[in-house]
Order: C-alpha cells, then sequence, then structure tokens
C-alpha cells in the first residue's frame, strides 16, 4: 500500500500540468449545477414524523376548521403613564386609518382588519350615537374607522373614560360586534394584571390580523412586506411600543447576520490570513491554499445543485467543516512537502531533493493519511443517509460529497499546482522554494508541540488517568446538558454598545426584538403565531365514551380550572387555563343569542355553570346558531359529534418541549375523569415532537459514526501494519474532545439540540483526521527508526533501546505532523470562534462551539494520543519478555 502511494506521488509530481488542467476542466463541470440547479430552502420542521401529536394534527386539518389568519400584535406602552386616554386611542385608530390608505397594507389585510380597546371603545360610542339619533332602534352594522374616529373626537376625555370604565366593566355590549360583550373583548387586549374596573393601564395591544399563504408551503410574503411599513407607521404615531409578527422578525434576522457578518468578516479574514502568514510565511503557500478551499466551495455549490438539495438550517455547518478540512489538508501536504525539501523525511539530503521529487515524497508520505481521514470522515457523516428525515439525508450528501471534493482539491489540484508554481518560480526566477516546515526548527512553537512528547516520556499513565478524569466530568456534564428547542433562541439580541458606535455601514443596528417577545408573553394573553396549541378529543377505541357525554365537559372544566402548575400556558384573570373550549363557545354566543342562553341554562340542572345532560341539544344550539364559530371547537359529520378540538393559550417564549409537556399533563387530566383520548398536537407540540425526532436521529447518527469510524480504523490498521490496537488508541482523543465539549456546552448553558448536534460532529470529523494524521506519521517514523514494522502486534522488538526508539519517534511525530496540526487548529478556530461576536444567536452558538470543538479536537491529540501509544509499545515490550 506504501508503494501504491509512493507511486501516486510521483505519478502527480510527474503530471501536474495536465492534473492541474483536468481538475479544472471537473470543476467547472460540477459548479455548473450551482446555475442548472436550484433546490429552493427547507425548513426545521418540514419533516414527516410518524407520532400520535402529528397524526392529531394531521385530523383537526382535515376536520376543523382553522382561523389561517397572519396576526400581526401591536403594543401600544407608556410605561408609568395611561394608554386609554382619549388622545391614545384616537392615536390608534389613526395608525388604522393610515394603514388601510396604502394598498400595500390593505390589500393584506383580512376580517376584521384590526381589533383593540379602541375599536371596542369607539364601536360603543358609534352604537350611542346611533342609538340617540334613531330613538333606540341603532344601526347594528359594524361601523367603518372613520365613523370610530369621528366618535370619540366628538367626546370629551371626560366622557371617553366613563365610557372606557363601562366597556371594560361589562356594563355595555356592541350588537355589531356578534362576539359578546364589550368587557369581555376589550380586556383580552390589556395586560394579565390588569385590575378588572380600572380605566388605567401603562399599555395595550392591538391586532391586526391579514390573510395566509394560498398555497401550502407558500410564503405570504406581501404580507410579512406589510408588518415591516406597519411597523414605520406605528413609530410614526407612538413613541413608545413595538410590532411584532413574522415579517418583523425576518427582517431584524436578517438585519442581524448582514450587521454581523459586517463586523465579523474583516476581523475573521485578518485573524485567517495572520495565521496562514504565521504557519506558511509565504505568500504563495497561502494563495495556493485559498486557491484550493476555492475549489472545495465550488463543489459544494455544484453538487447542491446536481443533486437539487435544498438549503435549510442543517447545511450551515457544511461549508464550515470544509473549510476546516481544506486548511488542515492543505497544511499537510505543504509541510510534508516542505520536510522533504529540506532533507527532514528518510534522511534525504535537501540539496538533492527538487520540485518534483519533493512533492513525490511529501505527498507519498502523507496520501494515506489524506485518504484515511477522508474516508473515515465522510463514512462518519455518511451514516446520516439511514435517517427517515430529509433534511439529514441531505446534510449527509452533501458532506460526504464535500468531504470527497476536499481529497480532490489538496490530494491531486493542490499538489499538482504547486509542483508547477515552484518550478516557475525555481526555474525561471530562481527562488528558492525550498523552506523549513512550520514547527520542525528549534524554537518556542517546537517547545510548546513537546510537551506531549514530555509528558508521554515522563508520566503517560497519570496523563490518562487524569484524562479519564475530565472525560468522566464531560459525560456527567452532558447528562444535564439542555435539549430543548426555543424559537426565540434564534431571535437577534441587542448590539453592544462598540459595535453600534463603529464607523459607517460597520455600526451596528439596535435589536430589540427578543426583550419585546418576553414583553409581549409575559403581559399578555392575545398570542400569535406559535402561541397557541390543540388538544384533540376523541373517544377511547370502539367502546370508548361520546363525545357528547356530559362527563367530558365536566372533565374539561375540571382541568382548566384545577390549580395545576402550567409554567407555559396561559390563565385567564380568574386564574383558569386560557383554553377556547365547547363551553366558552357557548357563554360567548349566549351573550348575543337568546336561544343559547336557554339551551345552556336548562341543561345545567346542578347551577355549576357546566351543562350535565343533553350535551348533543347544546351543540346542536351552537351549530344553528353560527355553525362557523361551533366548527372550530366541535366535529360533526352527519348529525353525530365525533371528536372535540381544545385551543389552549401558551407563551410563545417557551421551549417547545416544555410547552407540550404541559399541555400533556392537561390532557391527561382531561383524560383520567372522562373515557375519552386526548393527544395534544399543534404548532409547539409538533415543534416539539419533530425537534426530538430530528435530536435523536442526530444523536444515533453521531453513535454510528463513532462505531463506524472505530471499526474503519482498527481494519486499516490491522491490515496495513497488524497492528489493530491501534484503531481504538487512535480515536480515544476523539471521544475525549466529545466528552469534553459536550460538559463545557453544559456549563456554558449550550443547548444540545438539533442544531448544535449537527455541529458538534465537528469535533469528530476533525479530530478523527488530526488523530490519523498523528497516529500515521507516528507509525511511519518507528518504521524508519528500526528498520522493520516492530510495531506489529506480538513482535519481538529488534534491540533494547526500543524505549529511546518511541521517543525519538514520538518527537519527530510531533515536531512534524504536529506543526501542521498546530497551524490549522489556529486558522480555523481563529476564524470560526470569531463568530461569537455574532448578533445573530445561532451564528453565535456556531462559533463557540466549532471553536471549543476544533481546540479540544487538537489538545486531546497532542497531549493524550503520545502517551497512548507510549503505553502501547511499553505493554508491548513487556508482552514480547514475557
Amino acid at each position: 500500500m506504501a508503494d501504491l502511494a509512493e507511486r501516486y506521488a510521483t505519478w502527480i509530481a510527474a503530471h501536474s500540468r495536465a492534473v492541474v488542467i483536468g481538475i479544472v476542466v471537473l470543476t467547472a463541470v460540477v459548479a455548473a449545477g450551482a446555475a442548472v440547479g436550484d433546490a429552493g430552502s427547507a425548513g426545521i420542521g418540514e419533516f414527516d414524523v410518524d407520532s400520535p401529536e402529528t397524526r392529531a394534527g394531521d385530523y383537526v386539518d382535515t376536520n376543523y376548521e382553522s382561523d389561517d389568519r397572519i396576526v400581526t400584535q401591536l403594543v401600544v406602552r407608556d410605561e408609568g403613564g395611561d394608554v386609554l386616554t382619549k388622545e391614545s386611542l384616537l392615536e390608534g385608530l389613526r395608525l388604522q386609518a393610515d394603514a388601510r390608505d396604502r394598498a400595500s397594507i390593505e390589500s393584506t389585510l383580512a376580517d376584521p382588519g384590526f381589533q383593540g380597546v379602541e375599536n371596542v371603545v369607539a364601536t360603543a360610542a358609534v352604537f350611542e350615537d346611533r342609538a340617540a339619533e334613531t330613538n333606540g332602534q341603532p344601526d347594528t352594522s359594524q361601523p367603518t374607522i372613520d365613523e370610530q374616529i369621528a366618535a370619540l373626537e366628538a367626546r370629551s376625555p371626560e366622557d371617553v373614560e366613563s365610557l372606557v370604565g363601562e366597556v371594560l366593566s361589562g356594563e355595555t355590549t356592541h350588537p355589531g360586534g356578534g362576539s359578546g360583550p364589550a368587557g369581555a373583548d376589550a380586556a383580552a387586549f390589556l395586560p394579565t394584571d390588569y385590575e378588572s374596573g380600572s380605566t388605567d393601564a401603562e399599555s395595550r395591544l392591538i391586532l391586526a390580523f391579514q390573510t395566509g399563504p394560498t398555497g401550502e408551503d407558500e410564503e405570504p410574503q406581501a404580507a410579512y412586506e406589510a408588518q415591516v411599513e406597519l411597523e414605520s407607521l406605528f413609530d410614526d404615531r407612538f413613541d413608545d411600543g413595538f410590532v411584532f409578527g413574522q415579517g418583523i422578525t425576518d427582517e431584524a434576522s436578517t438585519n442581524a447576520v448582514g450587521d454581523s457578518f459586517a463586523i465579523i468578516t474583516p476581523v475573521a479574514l485578518v485573524l485567517v490570513l495572520g495565521a496562514l502568514a504565521i504557519t506558511y510565511r509565504d505568500v504563495v503557500d497561502v494563495l495556493l491554499s485559498i486557491a484550493g478551499i476555492a475549489l472545495v466551495m465550488a463543489w459544494l455549490a455544484g453538487l447542491m445543485g446536481w443533486l437539487r438539495i435544498p438549503s435549510s438550517q442543517l447545511l450551515i455547518a457544511v461549508p464550515f467543516l470544509l473549510i476546516g478540512l481544506s486548511i488542515d489538508y492543505s497544511l499537510h501536504v505543504i509541510m510534508r512537502y516542505r520536510e522533504a525539501r529540506t532533507g527532514v523525511l528518510d534522511g534525504v539530503e535537501s540539496d538533492g531533493v527538487g520540485v518534483r521529487g519533493g512533492m513525490a515524497l511529501g505527498l507519498g508520505g502523507v496520501i494515506l493519511a489524506l485518504a484515511a481521514a477522508t474516508f473515515s470522515t465522510g463514512v462518519g457523516f455518511l451514516s446520516n443517509v439511514v435517517s427517515p428525515l430529509a433534511a439529514v439525508r441531505d446534510f449527509a450528501i452533501l458532506s460526504g460529497g464535500g468531504i470527497f471534493a476536499t481529497l480532490v482539491a489538496f490530494g491531486v489540484f493542490v499538489p499538482a499546482l504547486k509542483v508547477l508554481v515552484d518550478g516557475v518560480l525555481e526555474g525561471r526566477f530562481d527562488r528558492d522554494r525550498a523552506k523549513p516546515a512550520f514547527g520542525s526548527t528549534p524554537g518556542p512553537v517546537n517547545r510548546a508541540l513537546s510537551i506531549g512528547v514530555t509528558l508521554a516520556r515522563r508520566a503517560p499513565i497519570a496523563v490518562v488517568i487524569v484524562t479519564l478524569v475530565l472525560a468522566s466530568a464531560g459525560v456527567y456534564g452532558a447528562t444535564t446538558i439542555d435539549t430543548e428547542f426555543n424559537e426565540t433562541d434564534f431571535l437577534p439580541r441587542d448590539a453592544p454598545g462598540w459595535a453600534k458606535s463603529l464607523p459607517g455601514p460597520l455600526a451596528a443596528g439596535t435589536y430589540t426584538i427578543t426583550d419585546d417577545v418576553a414583553y409581549l408573553n409575559e403581559r399578555f394573553r392575545a398570542g400569535g403565531e406559535g402561541s397557541e396549541a390543540e388538544i384533540l378529543i376523541r373517544p377511547e377505541g370502539d367502546g370508548g365514551g361520546s363525545i357528547p357525554d356530559p362527563s367530558v365537559l365536566a372533565a374539561i372544566e375540571s382541568a382548566r380550572t384545577s390549580d395545576a402548575t402550567f409554567e407555559t400556558i396561559d390563565r385567564t384573570p380568574d386564574g383558569d387555563v386560557a383554553a377556547e373550549t365547547p363551553l366558552s363557545v357557548a357563554r360567548e354566543l349566549a351573550a348575543t343569542d337568546e336561544d343559547v342562553r336557554q339551551a345552556l341554562d336548562e341543561r345545567d340542572t346542578d347551577g355549576d355553570g357546566v351543562p350535565d345532560r343533553d350535551v348533543a341539544g347544546l351543540y346542536d344550539a351552537l351549530y344553528e346558531a353560527d355553525a362557523d364559530r361551533a366548527e372550530t371547537v366541535i366535529e360533526r359529520d352527519d348529525g353525530t359529534y365525533e371528536s372535540i378540538r381544545l385551543l389552549v393559550s401558551v407563551r410563545g417564549d417557551a421551549s417547545a418541549q416544555d410547552v407540550a409537556d404541559d399541555v400533556d399533563t392537561l390532557a391527561t387530566a382531561i383524560e383520567s375523569e372522562a373515557d375519552v383520548r386526548a393527544t395534544p398536537t399543534g404548532g409547539p407540540i409538533q415543534t416539539a415532537v419533530v425537534q426530538d425526532a430530528l435530536l435523536e436521529t442526530l444523536v444515533q447518527a453521531l453513535a454510528i459514526t463513532l462505531v463506524v469510524i472505530l471499526v474503519f480504523l482498527t481494519v486499516l490498521y490491522w491490515i496495513r501494519h497488524g497492528a489493530p490496537s491501534l484503531g481504538p488508541i487512535t480515536m480515544a482523543p476523539v471521544v475525549v474532545a466529545l466528552a469534553l465539549l459536550l460538559g463545557v456546552m453544559a456549563a456554558l448553558d449550550l443547548p444540545f439540540n438539533s442544531e448544535t448536534a449537527v455541529i458538534t460532529s465537528l469535533a469528530i470529523g476533525l479530530g478523527v483526521d488530526y488523530s490519523i494524521h498523528l497516529g500515521e506519521r507516528f507509525v511511519s517514523e518507528r518504521r524508519d527508526a528500526d528498520g522493520v514494522s516492530d510495531h506489529r502486534e506480538g513482535t519481538e522488538a529488534t534491540d533494547g533501546t526500543k524505549s529511546d526508539d518511541v521517543d525519538a519517534a514520538l518527537r519527530s511525530t510531533v515536531t512534524g505532523t504536529g506543526g501542521a496540526l498546530l497551524g490549522s487548529a489556529m486558522t480555523t478556530a481563529a476564524g470560526f470562534a470569531v463568530l461569537a461576536l455574532a448578533l445573530a444567536p445561532p451564528l453565535r452558538r456556531f462559533g463557540i462551539v466549532t471553536g471549543l470543538a476544533i481546540g479540544f479536537a487538537f489538545v486531546s491529540c497532542l497531549l493524550v494520543l503520545p502517551s497512548l501509544l507510549v503505553i502501547r509499545e511499553r505493554t508491548m515490550v513487556r508482552l514480547d519478555r514475557a
């Protein structure tokens, strides 16, 4: 196999021009896929996960009328003041009028357009005026926004305050609204700590209703753009407050990413180029490395196009992984070439080795390690193709293809290109291209790299024991790591002062959206997207209870009014669970419909407010009064009531898993008191299911990756060197690095979820690469020192100087290959760790986790692997003597 590597390297060096041309042509063909195919994008939640929760969600979508309107929330705020004054209410109405005057906003509005305290109060004022004009028989049609403004403008501040008090106390109704007492409507737009009867409040909520997407997977872009425009109008009208909606979130996230890269890009470029300059100390080699990275990125874009892989959040790790591997591969090829040119390899004198000979020797000594690292890392990532989740499979395929592209770039293209470039520089410009490898000459770098060798020689067992203790602590920390997924973790954070004070386009904007979401969820129940869960109630089995059975309504009310602790479920002012149920809809309709009120009273024989007989008759009355409203909570098929849907108000800033746990507890309480099956579902619940399934899949893939790489390395070392134990030994530092990474993530409160699980795989990918290079170099040095492969298990030592040979081989390995590893770790860690400065939390987490992964992989390889190799060699000697 070694002869094959030497023949391959010699051929590449001898045919460098043809190789470069061939790879350029091949790259053009592959890269053309970027223009040929575009599969769009796919979100994290677009997975088909079979579970009771998702099946219940499908059932609800099929059998219930769902409100597909987009809800935009406008919070009017005046800390220490009052937002229920005449002027503040009028400003709210005028804002609505301004919005309706703009076609770009008006065209996106759905019925009723806007709802808020001002609308309820102004509508009540209009009805008062109409009643006065018609002697008690007012026109009950819904007043226009202009009529509402005129009615409030005509009243004095004192009259408006009095009307606000009547509306909030429920003493007046608005017959045109069709939704019950005005007080009930108005209170829903005030903070949860609002004191009933008060005419003062520091904040209030206005809801804007917009049309939803027309297609199943279509984004309502017009509505989102209208939200941004509405925010501009709001800022013109109010000094304090905010607008919240998906369009606002998307714009803030986009701007935060842009601001982040505006700050990070120059810093990252300076750090990466500076690290490469320090490592290479040669502009030509830096440019060659960049050329190889560009080739890999071209292949990556082309593969996505040809394979029609949609972009998704999971794929964010792929280019970073490939850049890290590219820098690592480049350093190993170029540094091994330098060692060959300067006579370090195989004892060849530098004067006798030219450009082609140096590349033949250098590439021949490293290509097998590159191929092994490519295979093990690639196969490890490709283990994800067994995932039932399409985005994970795409991640696996793209990672595998990109890793192969990295081998092509730095195992074929860059070596051939370097032969051409160095040949021209030496032949035509008389430039000496024989430079020492980084870390191979005496100096601080050399001494730092030798620390692991010194520890291995003096106290290898102590090193292993300390490593086991630290790894065990990391494993313990991993058991406490947060695995929850919270949408608010992806919202941008406000920039620090120094970032805002940067000059010109580098200055970061102000981002308050995270604080806005927290304020909204802490103060109000009327939520927007992600703030409503569902419970589907159906008979339990074929012989289960009937949906119209009185015990079902009783169970629902008992669970809703219990004093159970729910951290994520909203409560009404009375302390009950905030949920829309058949009974709540009945009470709502009873406020304006005499037949429903009579049907409700007749069926409540014990006066506890819950019907205890002929519930089917009550449901019939609801359908007769308002079928559309009834269909939101009760399913009727050919006159038979099949199921009930509860709409539960939950905190939009809570983690999906916490919401799922609380809603499941509520559903279980219903099941315990009625013979029905209550299944949690809805947006937050299904998000939790998908994220848990995704995380489970990624963890399984992570375990498969470790096993596959371990088996591969064991077989590889067994076949090549007759030393299968080198496989587990080479893999051990990778496991240590992974354990330390998870432990530190727990200490830093970094969650281990579907996002960071993908990033964590970098610790394996880069760690395996580091270990293979170091292990292969050690075996090569031992073979060259002894003249035979006395590293084989079960063979006798060649002489009594084996310990000295091991020390010398380790020192040559660490100061040779270790220099390339140090340059790689320093460059990639610096480039990725700078992402910790990002304003977008996903980028920040990516930078922190990736920097830690690279750092632990490098330190573990340089400090732990030498000691393990020494212990193995000493054990072999004892076994031989025995």
